[in-house]
């Protein structure tokens, strides 16, 4: 029968309207200001001690709170507004800085979705800075010590080349930033090893000098410390990139500032103190062999390990940047976390070249984070918090080398919180060179309030301007193509709530393209209706050619739209990203509204009746 749709359609439709409103749903459930307090490391955890200092702290300084409690290790207080949940902060670290143990406090909300409807998956839409807030960190990039650490390479690796090209030398040291400086016994040892070494080493300017001993100074260009410094700077952003994606943040920010600066900005992050440990370490590893009882202690370093000093020798095996997959696994033998390394060809060559003759000894595995300290101190009569950078260095591994090891190993001895953390951070990369968070904003919902207003108040008069227009142009056909608008929205915001998208400023600008693109499609339909009766054809008849001869039309200019806007979306970056996704997701929720919606509620009231006249 015609214009009558067969019931596996119309149970299509339904259903894709029924699961929007379900995964819309939690958008009418607004969360809760909350604090979070964790461990600094992935082992601790916080106690009820911990809770009961935070309630206290926050009692005593008058501020609201409500729901106090400890989930999966970490705690969380729920707070009334945006102003008490910043001041809270500022109390709670300072109630957490003098308890035993390192904390995380970090503002988040804390989700008011029912039961029932988290136990589907659903979830409330992210929120980009714009309009929500969210985490901002900048990161200070240490360029100076990534040249001395070039500088102390290249130390290692001259001596080796004068050693290879048997040219005897007294010493070779750094007594400069960016310089080495080469002493010999004779000129002409000095000039056959110029000749070699400036064919070796392009990035110094060379130049030899008779200072109590006939010597070679080696500075590092200009050029190179640039280049050194740009390729640091970009491995690091990189490898942000990387942590932050291992986080799951949707459309993050991290770009370059500056000289030796990162911004990170997180929208919509749920839990910004993961974000905070994460991006706050250095995941650096060092493999050295342990030292010999009789070794000099010039060519030793002693690190603290369970509790005593392991001394290994100052010279490094493999570094962390060697690495490239790190993966918790458990050991066999005695069922403890262990982390699964995975080194490149060359690292995998220097770890055994290194423990092929020396099976017996024992290896260690030295972990290098650089933190921040918080300290108090008053000034001018105000009480200040104050960070500095440190580094700390510690042994996690320290065991005997059964056999050579090559591409493939494994680090024991830690603990389940220690080997997840490790494991990811290797995984994303080792940083090129050290960095701290330099400053920490974590942006309230009150300023994005105004945004978030008047997004609202467009999207609204827009709406309403659409559904008025084609109520009155259209008719019946007109509330049919309204109710349709008003499900595309439904369905476009549980999309976006369903794949984590993140909305932003432009992202509303999108939702109000698409409310115009939704209701063209209808446009064009009711347009060929109406011509089609204008040309005598049947009511019946004029609704199916209607429908049917418009698709053409209505496919290729949706489809033009969508292929520009994948475009935006894989060029783009931040605020572009928001809307070409937004607008992505209308075009496909339009079409199938707009088409298939509308024409549902069509055939219901015209279909399989005998129609003299359409109110069209």
């Amino acid at each position: 029968m015609i214009n009558k749709y067969p019931i596996w359609k119309n149970l299509i439709v339904v259903g894709a309207l029924a699961l929007g409103l379900i995964y819309a749903m939690p958008n009418i459930y607004p969360p809760d200001y909350a604090l979070q307090v964790s461990g600094e490391s992935g082992g601790v955890e916080v106690t009820e001690r911990t809770l009961r200092t935070v309630k206290k702290s926050l009692d005593d300084a008058g501020l609201s709170h409500f729901n106090p409690e400890i989930i999966d290790g970490k705690a969380q207080i729920r707070l009334p507004d945006d102003d008490t949940q910043i001041k809270a902060l500022a109390v709670v670290e300072r109630a957490v800085h003098d308890l035993p143990g390192d904390y995380v406090v970090a503002m988040n909300t804390a989700p008011t979705t029912p039961d029932w409807l988290a136990n589907l998956s659903a979830e409330p839409m992210k929120y980009g800075l714009d309009l929500r807030g969210g985490v901002h960190f900048l990161l200070e990039v240490n360029t100076a010590k990534v040249i001395s650490d070039r500088i102390d390479t290249l130390e290692t690796d001259v001596k080796r080349k004068l050693r290879e090209g048997k040219l005897r030398y007294k010493t070779v040291s750094s007594p400069a930033p960016r310089v080495l400086k080469a002493e010999f016994t004779s000129e002409d040892v000095r000039d056959e090893a110029r000749t070699l070494l400036a064919s070796q080493y392009r990035e110094f300017e060379m130049l030899s000098v008779d200072d109590g001993l006939p010597a070679i100074t080696m500075t590092l260009t200009s050029a190179m410390v640039d280049e050194i410094e740009d390729f640091a700077i970009s491995q690091n952003i990189q490898t942000t990139r990387n942590r932050v994606n291992e986080l799951g943040v949707s459309e993050p920010l991290v770009q370059r500032l500056g000289r030796n600066r990162i911004v990170v900005d997180l929208p919509g992050v749920q839990d910004p103190a993961i974000a905070k440990n994460i991006l706050g370490k250095v995941a650096t590893l060092e493999f050295r062999m342990e030292a010999q009882p009789n070794a000099p202690r010039s060519t030793t370093l002693g690190f603290d390990y369970e509790g005593r000093t392991a001394n290994l020798e100052r010279k490094i095996v493999v570094r962390g940047d060697r690495v490239i997959d790190a993966k918790v696994g458990f050991d066999p033998e005695t069922s403890l976390p262990q982390v699964n390394i995975t080194l490149d060809s060359e690292g995998g060559e220097l770890m055994h070249r290194a423990t092929r003759n020396n099976i017996g000894r024992r290896l260690g595995v030295v972990f290098i984070e650089t933190k921040t300290r918080d300290s108090y101190q008053m000034i001018d009569g105000v009480e200040v918090k104050i960070q500095k950078p440190y580094v700390e260095k510690r042994v996690i591994s320290l065991a005997t080398v059964q056999a050579a090891l090559g591409v493939q190993f494994r680090i024991t001895g830690l603990q389940a919180g220690e080997a997840r953390d490790l494991a990811l951070l290797l995984r994303a990369g080792a940083l090129a060179a050290e960095m701290f968070i330099a400053e920490e904003r974590t942006v309230g919902a009150s300023l994005g309030q105004e945004n978030i207003e008047l997004g609202a108040i467009s999207v609204t008069v827009g709406l309403g301007l659409v559904l008025l227009f084609m109520l009155v142009y259209f008719k019946v056909f007109g509330i049919a193509a309204n109710i349709a608008l008003v499900a595309n929205l439904v369905l476009l915001i549980a999309v976006m709530s369903s794949i984590g998208a993140t909305l932003t400023l432009p992202g509303i600008a999108g939702i109000v393209l698409t409310v115009g693109m939704a209701v063209d499609a209808n446009v064009l339909i009711f347009s060929r209706i109406r011509e089609e009766i204008a040309n005598g054809m049947s009511p019946q008849g004029a609704i199916n050619a209607g429908f049917e001869r418009a698709f053409v039309t209505i496919f290729d200019a949706n489809l033009t739209t969508l292929i520009v806007a994948v475009i935006l979306y894989s060029i783009g970056t931040g605020p572009v990203k928001g809307f070409a996704i937004t607008l992505s997701i209308g075009i496909l929720t339009s079409m199938f509204t707009a088409i298939m919606g509308t024409r549902a509620i069509i055939n219901l009231i015209y279909g399989g009746r005998n129609v003299k006249k359409l109110a069209i």
